[in-house]
């Protein structure tokens, strides 16, 4: 297979490799201490991986909002991204 259409940057890779890691530290959790519903800050009962969507979710909204906003880098919409989704899956 050809994937010279796609720049495998090493911003690209990590993005990936943490996006994986993340889904696999999340199922061996799940293997070794189920989920419960539960109700937090947001408006519906929901799961440690419903958060973990959400929070990613809302993480790519935050860096399109950045790149409409400001011409800076993507480092503080990084920050941002980070403080939401630990938010999120710590109290959602």
């Amino acid at each position: 297979m050809n994937f010279e259409w796609m720049a495998w940057t090493l911003p690209t890779a990590l993005f990936f490799t943490g996006i994986v890691s993340m889904l696999v530290l999340m199922t061996v959790w799940e293997l070794v201490s189920p989920t419960v519903e539960a109700k937090g800050l947001l408006p519906m009962r929901t799961t440690r991986g419903d958060r973990l969507f959400i929070g990613l979710l809302g993480s790519a909204f935050i860096h399109l909002g950045w790149l409409a906003a400001t011409d800076a880098a993507l480092w503080g919409a990084l920050a941002v991204s980070l403080a939401w989704t630990a938010l999120v899956i710590r109290f959602g």
